[in-house]
């Protein structure tokens, strides 16, 4: 009778370690499911940011290139997807485009030396570079926090109560555009 109520004690105490282990590692899950949530809303800031940026940008640079009307619209169509998208994954591909076509309203202030020259210009070619960088970080930061959440859902035991709990991988990473990837040629 002894020998089985310390067997009977011993498998109880077992389980409740198990179960503050298994209490513990999901409360760890949603933590770090919630520090995604919070590293997307800086990236989402920091987009906005940008896209409340752009409208300005382009109308300095429209009063001196006229003629340059493809580039604007493509950059408004960018900026209306961005500001259109929902998802992360859909922000990603629409941050790509305002990418694309910000790079290409900068070659063109490139064709145009008064409008270097502009103090406007100037001054919100610098906010939207300082916004890039910021963006740059917090694309990182949120990628940091993806892949560490998506590595602790994939460690034993993690990915017990992962599974017990319907904790799911977080695919929606920000990666380089593959057109970004060439080197620039510098010609004089």
């Amino acid at each position: 009778m002894k020998i089985g109520l310390i067997i009977i004690g011993v498998l109880v105490l077992m389980g409740l370690l198990f179960g503050g282990k298994l209490m513990g590692t999901r409360n760890e899950l949603v933590t770090q499911r919630e520090a995604i949530k919070g590293a997307w809303a800086d990236v989402d800031n920091n987009l906005q940011r940008r896209a409340d940026l752009i409208p300005n940008l382009v109308e300095t640079v429209k009063g001196y290139a006229k003629e340059e009307t493809t580039v604007f619209t493509n950059i408004a169509n960018a900026r209306s997807a961005l500001i259109g998208a929902r998802t992360p994954a859909e922000k990603i591909q629409a941050n790509s485009q305002v990418d694309s076509a910000l790079s290409r309203l900068l070659v063109i202030a490139e064709n145009y030396p008064q409008l270097k020259a502009n103090e406007n210009f100037l001054r919100l070619q610098d906010e939207l570079t300082g916004t890039e960088n910021r963006i740059a970080i917090s694309r990182r930061r949120y990628n940091e926090t993806v892949q560490k959440y998506n590595t602790s859902i994939e460690l034993f035991p993690n990915n017990i109560a992962a599974s017990l709990f319907g904790f799911q991988r977080e695919d929606a990473y920000f990666k380089t555009d593959p057109a970004a990837r060439t080197v620039p040629k510098v010609t004089f």
